[in-house]
Formats: C-alpha cells, sequence, structure tokens
C-alpha cells in the first residue's frame, strides 16, 4: 500500500516549528505498518525536517501562478509519478477538487479546525463535494464533526466519516518527582486565555512564593506581557522540550476562549501526568476525562482552581494519577486506527465482505481438460472459498485464438482484451500466473487508471544455473518493479537476484482435486513417478534430455523387486487428467522429484499430487522441506542409496506405510490448502495484518 500525505501549504514540517499538524503527522506515520510506503509531501526550507520520507515541493520556478496553485500543481506532478493508492490530506478542503480531477487514487481528508471556518467546506454544497469526491472524512474531535454536519443529516454518510483524535507518546512518570510548577503551553494571546491566565498566576505565585510558573509559546500580534520573579517566559520550544517539560510539571492549564477543534496542549499534558484545568470549550473536553473544567473563564476562576490544587495535595496526585492512567490516545493507538481505515478503505470492506479479483493465468482450456490439475485452478478454488468474486482470464488461450495476419503472436489482442477487461470489471486484485505475456505499457496503464493491486505467483524453479534459469530470470523480473508482490515456490532467500516483496508460497493442495486417500487402502504396486517434461502437445518427442532420467535408471537397478511404474520416459507416454488419477489408485508410494539441484523449499506441484492423494512419498533432504514436515509424515533421503533402502523397506511394512501417508496427507490438506495459500496471497499483496498465522511463513 502506497500513502502519500500531504500537508498545508506553509505547514513548516521541522523541529524548530512543527505545529500540531506536522507533529500527528510525525507520529502516526513513524508508528504505522505502512512507513516505508508512506511520502509525506510539503514546503519548507528547513533543513531540520521530523521524518527523512519528505518530499520538498519545490514552487520557486512557478510564478506566473499562486503560490497555493503551484503547491497543488507541482504535487499532482509528482504523483502521476508515484501513483499512491491513497493520498491523506491535512486541513485543506480546497485541494479536493484539483486531486481528484487529476488523480485516481482514493483520497482522504483530515481536519483539524473548524470545517465552517475553512475555504472548501464552508457551505453546504462545499460539504457535499467533499463527502462525494473522498473516501473517508477524518475530524479530530466529535466537536470538529458536528460543525461539518452542522446542516447535513449526518446518518446519511456515517461509512465515509471517522473522528480519529490526535496523539502523543506515553512514558513512565515518577510522581514523587513532580515539582511546585505551573504551566501554559500555547499561543500568548486572548483567544488561548493568556490574559486571565496571566492575572490569575500573577497573584498565585504572590499568595504561593514556593510555586513557579513556566510559559510556553509566543504572539507576535497580540502583545499581552506578565512579569514575575517565579514566571519564566521561555518562548517558541520542540515538542520534545515540552514533553520533558510536562513530565515534571504538577498543574497546566489550558484556558482557551475560542473553541479548540481539539487540544494539543492539553493532550499532551494529560499523558505527563499533569492535574488539568481546562475550559469547556470546542473540543477541549474531549482530550481528558480527568479534569477540573472551567465554567466561567475568568481570572477569579483559573486562580480559585488553581489554589484548590495547590491546596489539596491528595486531591492533586489523584487527578494527576487518574489523568495518566486513563491517557490512551498514544501513537501506536491512533496511528493502528488510522492503518485500519486505510485498508478496510482499500477494500471496499465498509459495503462488503469480498473483494473483486481478476484472475490471469493458463488454465489450458485448448487442451481440453487434459491439464486440468493445474495450480491456477487451485488457487482459484482458494479464493472462491473466501467468498470474493473472482474473474478467470486465461492468457495463452486467448493469445492461442487471437493470432490473425495483423497480430501474428495474438499479444496485442491479449493485451487489449485485459485492459477492458479490467474496464468492465474493475478488480480491486489482480493476480497473474505465469502471465508474462502482459506488457509492462498494459500494466503501468491499467494502475494509473484504475489503481487495483497487482502481484504474480510462480512456480518454476529459480536457483542459478538450475533449469532454464535465464528464462525463468526474465519472466519473474518482467513485472517485478510495477507490482506489489511477487510469490515463488523457491525460497527468496535462495534467489541471486532481487525480486521486490517476494514471498515464499507453498504449492496449494485443494479438497475437490485431491481426492484419493491412498494411506486408507493397500494398493497392489510399489513406488509411482511421472514427469511431463520434453512433451509436446502431451506426446513424447525424441530430442529432449532430463537429467532425473539418469536419476531414474540408476534408481531401478537398485530396487529390482519393486513394482516401480515410470511415465513419462523410455517411451512410456505420460499420463494426464482422470488417467492420471485413476493410475494414482494403484500406488502405495510416490518419489518427488524436481528438476535441477534441490533448492530451498523448492517442489513441483507434483509433492500436492502425491502427499494430498495419501502415497508415502519420498523427498530429498537438501530441499529442506522436513522444516514443515516430520519423518512421521514423508521420508528423507539423503542420497540414491539411502532412498533405495527405505524404498525396500516401507514396501515391506504396510502398517508403518499407512501411518506416516496418513500423516502427511492430513497435515497438507490442513495447512497448505488453497483457501489459506488465496488468503496468503491477498493479505501479503494488500498489506494486511492477518490474526491467522501461516504455518510456512516463517
Amino acid at each position: 500500500m502506497k500513502i502519500s500525505i500531504l500537508l498545508p501549504y506553509k505547514e513548516n514540517f521541522s523541529e524548530n516549528k512543527a505545529g500540531a499538524v506536522s507533529l500527528y503527522v510525525r507520529d502516526v506515520s513513524k508508528k504505522s505498518r505502512f512507513k516505508k510506503n508512506i511520502r509525506i509531501y510539503g514546503e519548507t526550507s528547513s533543513k531540520n525536517i521530523l521524518l527523512k520520507n519528505f518530499v520538498h515541493l519545490d514552487i520557486s520556478k512557478k510564478i506566473y501562478l499562486s503560490k497555493s496553485k503551484a503547491y497543488i500543481f507541482e504535487f499532482i506532478k509528482k504523483q502521476k509519478r508515484d501513483n499512491s493508492d491513497i493520498i491523506e490530506i491535512h486541513n485543506r478542503p480546497s485541494y479536493i477538487t484539483a486531486i481528484k480531477k487529476n488523480l485516481s487514487s482514493k483520497i482522504f481528508i483530515y481536519f483539524h479546525n473548524d470545517p465552517l471556518k475553512m475555504k472548501g467546506s464552508i457551505y453546504k454544497e462545499d460539504r457535499i463535494n467533499l463527502l462525494d469526491n473522498c473516501e473517508k472524512i477524518i475530524f479530530n474531535s466529535k466537536w470538529c464533526q458536528s460543525r461539518f454536519f452542522d446542516d447535513l443529516n449526518i446518518n446519511n454518510y456515517l461509512e465515509k466519516i471517522s473522528v480519529i483524535p490526535q496523539s502523543t507518546s506515553k512514558t513512565k512518570i515518577n510522581f514523587q518527582n513532580k515539582k511546585k510548577l505551573i504551566s501554559f503551553v500555547g499561543k500568548l494571546n486572548s483567544s488561548k486565555g493568556y490574559d486571565v491566565f496571566g492575572k490569575a498566576i500573577i497573584r498565585i505565585l504572590n499568595e504561593f512564593p514556593d510555586w513557579s510558573s513556566v510559559v510556553v509559546g509566543d504572539e507576535p500580534r497580540e502583545k499581552i506581557y506578565f512579569k514575575h520573579r517565579n514566571l519564566k517566559l521561555l518562548g517558541f520550544k520542540k515538542n520534545s522540550f515540552i514533553l520533558n517539560l510536562l513530565k515534571k510539571n504538577s498543574i497546566s492549564v489550558v484556558p482557551s476562549r475560542w473553541d479548540e477543534p481539539f487540544g494539543r496542549s492539553s493532550l499532551e499534558a494529560s499523558s505527563r501526568g499533569c492535574a488539568l484545568i481546562i475550559s469547556n470549550k470546542g473540543g477541549l473536553t474531549e482530550t481528558t476525562n480527568h479534569a477540573l473544567i472551567l465554567k466561567n473563564i475568568n481570572e477569579n476562576e483559573i486562580y480559585e482552581k488553581i489554589k484548590f490544587l495547590i491546596l489539596n495535595k491528595k486531591k492533586r496526585l489523584k487527578l494527576q494519577k487518574d489523568t495518566y492512567k486513563n491517557f490512551y490516545l498514544t501513537n501506536d493507538y491512533v496511528s493502528k486506527l488510522i492503518d485500519e481505515l486505510r485498508v478496510s478503505t482499500l477494500l471496499n470492506l465498509n459495503s462488503k465482505k469480498n473483494i473483486k479479483i481478476l484472475h490471469i493465468t493458463n488454465l489450458n482450456e485448448r487442451f481440453d481438460g487434459r491439464l486440468h490439475y493445474n495450480t491456477g485452478k487451485r488457487i482459484n478454488n482458494g479464493f472462491i472459498r473466501l467468498g470474493h468474486n473472482v474473474l478467470s482470464l486465461s492468457d495463452r488461450d486467448t493469445i492461442n485464438q487471437s493470432k490473425s495476419l495483423t497480430d501474428l503472436s495474438g499479444i496485442k489482442t491479449l493485451n487489449k482484451k485485459i485492459y477492458n477487461t479490467v474496464n468492465n470489471f474493475r478488480p480491486d486484485l489482480i493476480v497473474l500466473g505465469h502471465a508474462d505475456n502482459i506488457t509492462k505499457e498494459n500494466i503501468i496503464k491499467i494502475k494509473k487508471l484504475y489503481n487495483p493491486k497487482i502481484c504474480q505467483w510462480f512456480l518454476d524453479p529459480l536457483m542459478k544455473n538450475g533449469p532454464d534459469y535465464n528464462k525463468n530470470k526474465n519472466r519473474i523480473s518482467h513485472l517485478d518493479k510495477i507490482i506489489d508482490a511477487t510469490f515463488v515456490t523457491t525460497h527468496p532467500s535462495k534467489i541471486n537476484f532481487k525480486i521486490n516483496n517476494a514471498y515464499y508460497m507453498p504449492n496449494p493442495c485443494d479438497e475437490s482435486f485431491e481426492i484419493l486417500n491412498n494411506s486408507k487402502k493397500n494398493p497392489k504396486k510399489d513406488l509411482f513417478f511421472a514427469m511431463s517434461h520434453g512433451v509436446h502437445r502431451g506426446v513424447l518427442k525424441g530430442g529432449k534430455i532430463d537429467d532425473r532420467e539418469f536419476f531414474l535408471k540408476k534408481l531401478k537397478l537398485k530396487i529390482p523387486n519393486i513394482k516401480f511404474d515410470i511415465y513419462g520416459m523410455d517411451e512410456v507416454q505420460p499420463i494426464w487428467g482422470e488417467r492420471f488419477l485413476n493410475n494414482l489408485k494403484n500406488y502405495k508410494m510416490a518419489l518427488n522429484l524436481s528438476r535441477g539441484k534441490p533448492i530451498k523449499y523448492y517442489s513441483s506441484d507434483r509433492i500436492v499430487q502425491l502427499i494430498g492423494n495419501g502415497l508415502l512419498t519420498f523427498i530429498d533432504k537438501k530441499t529442506k522441506l522436513n522444516k514443515f514436515f516430520s519423518n512421521n509424515e514423508v521420508v528423507f533421503y539423503n542420497s540414491i542409496n539411502d532412498l533405495s533402502k527405505k524404498i525396500i523397506k516401507f514396501s515391506q511394512n504396510d502398517k508403518l506405510r499407512i501411518k506416516i501417508a496418513k500423516n502427511g496427507r492430513d497435515k497438507y490438506l490442513k495447512y497448505f490448502n488453497s483457501k489459506i495459500v488465496a488468503d496468503f496471497i491477498i493479505n501479503k499483496t494488500l498489506q494486511i495484518k492477518s490474526k491467522k498465522s501461516y504455518f510456512w511463513d516463517h
């Protein structure tokens, strides 16, 4: 999930001048599970930016536009290249129209101030436009939300709106270290109530000379000045300084006259266990459940409440502890709320339980069902069993049917068909299975216009110097940099070239495919192996050599008394479809032998057909599949000599053979079934933190 956050123009995203919006964005972005994919856009000349993922929007050369328009223009220009899933706009509803017109990303708008006093949301028509064009509208308080819906019916838009307050960190507090200190943090103006606070604090400091006061903030426009030997005026300070100060502070006063949309000063004081005195204006009372509330914002009432807390140490300490104990608006908590909102929005889970999936793979329709038992069909079944809306498109069949004098390869027609299908179906997720005839240009176009998530799965081996290495490398790398995830049956740690967002995926089994259970039977024949390398239209052709042939011929010589059948070699034709299953019924055991040298976790889908149908299966230990299966579930061998001895051993011990085969089948069907693998593909691609654990995902 790619997320772009757009700050208001002139918002100073720096250590020295950060305001409430910048601090909020910094804090929740650092804690987000999508933090690696978040970019924060703004305009600041400061070098001490809050986060490294900040992108400066340079508008200095756009002299023909207003600075605000130039700012939006530059952001749109960068977004056309970055193509984010979600764009989150903070406190500037006026930006929405231009962004919506030029970009396909889902849009969030965050309100940190009164919506009825902001350009782009003042009028009822403005707010209806926002509701129509934004996926989510997020308010920092219930008060702020109520202002937005002043003349609108909120019940008509409940799925669009959320209240997510601001946040801060929470640290351990030693209440015995609290000093006799009273703080005021904020703009030094009458709207913040600094004029009446100043008058009250002078009286307090005169009456209680062992107490002192600290004022943090400035106000160049309104000159209100108080002086006392125990009063320190510190001016503007970094947020880290303020939090350290509040940690030692005993009483914090927030006497705002104006309707605070939320109130960060109160929030931070609460997180540091201060005894709070606040007004009831705007959203201030939503910052804490434990505070003394000013009914009248005047010098006398502030004085009386501060005096009460000074004289009543037990009450003061209780208020401090209650405030701290019940503080829950941490950066972790709020970031989690935002992440959940991002995920649910991207999946449209507010309106439906399922997603739309376009699965493009080779369904082998042109072979009249000969290759029906394939991985693509298994994965399809998994998606459907999860309740999703699945549309399948067979790319190779489309190519085969589309070749013409104007399109000799059929690839142009395929890509046109894919684009038109996406346009009509509008999938949330596109899954590609060995679909390497899709052009990069087509995928870029689809992502830009419709913004689906896209992943691919790939079953062939990817070991260096292995079979078809260069070919397979090119096939899997074709779309790697422009899609969201890749799933491979070779463990990514053993692939010697970089694949972005690569995950190991086991070969899935399926309850409708793996219908045999040879572990419950006593078949007549001992050992089975089938391969299909070097075939054309299902029939063996000359000139193709498979290294496994040499191994198998040696093995046969070592086990002359074993009833061992090999299909796809020595002029014995490969078997397909229902004939494959009917033959499989006759065997007790099977050999899982893949092309090339063994590599970590890799196996062809043969492993599913063998273990999943209840045959005792022999696997080379070098595959490291003993991480998933024990010796009581499959049989691992170290060499051809070790393998031959174990084949003979289990051919003579039906009881033990049946036990191990049953255990292997039970495990495969339980932990590696198509439903679980399909769920894994969806969750990893969409970056959903699943409550489930996947057996293979270590």
